[in-house]
């Protein structure tokens, strides 16, 4: 009987310390995500919605791995390299963007974004257009900097795969092409020599 009521006494004095606890580990971990979601944001407003490039420093850190399309694929790259890309789109036009959703788990952000692109010079005129795109990109978050990037864009949708058909089609033009001036220039040497 004493036991049992030691034990009540004791759960009732340790509870409350236990709910405590748990609720300052959830606010700790609460803090770090959204500390996290912040350095994604200012990532986002620094170099793509604004042009202040230069504050890649502060979001990246000195070398990253990146997951994006073609060769960029778990390669390990500069820093640097995220400014030389956004810079290249706001050497070639302007930038307009808007944060859709965030998600945070753990060291992981995740963040929808809509990227609106105004061409201004002649080759973005010609090679880029004018562009919307919705674009994933989940980052990897160490020490207060992103350490690992996983590029997901909407590309189907946008004048990119107009200009991809256009190019495969004049490659296979061009390939049946080749042939065909061959063959037309073998029958004429056949005429002449018949003649």
């Amino acid at each position: 009987m004493l036991g049992k009521r030691f034990a009540v006494f004791l759960s009732t004095l340790l509870l409350p310390i236990f709910a405590v606890s748990a609720a300052l580990a959830q606010t700790e971990e609460e803090t770090i995500l959204e500390a996290n979601k912040e350095i994604a944001r200012g990532f986002y407003q620094d170099l793509w919605f604004s042009d202040n490039t230069d504050n890649y420093v502060q979001y990246v850190a000195d070398e990253y791995v990146v997951h994006d399309i073609w060769d960029r694929k778990g390669v390990t790259e500069p820093a640097i390299e995220q400014k030389n890309i956004a810079d290249f789109f706001w050497d070639n036009g302007e930038f307009k963007g808007a944060i859709d959703y965030q998600i945070a788990d753990g060291d992981l952000v995740a963040t929808r974004w809509t990227a609106t692109f105004f061409p201004k010079t002649l080759f973005g005129k010609m090679a880029l257009r004018e562009t919307k795109m919705s674009i994933i990109n989940v980052f990897r978050i160490e020490n207060g900097k992103i350490v690992e990037i996983w590029n997901h864009r909407h590309d189907i949708e946008t004048s990119l795969t107009d200009r991809i058909l256009f190019k495969g089609l004049a490659i296979g033009l061009l390939i049946g092409l080749i042939p065909a001036f061959y063959a037309w220039r073998l029958r004429k040497k056949l005429k002449a020599l018949q003649s």
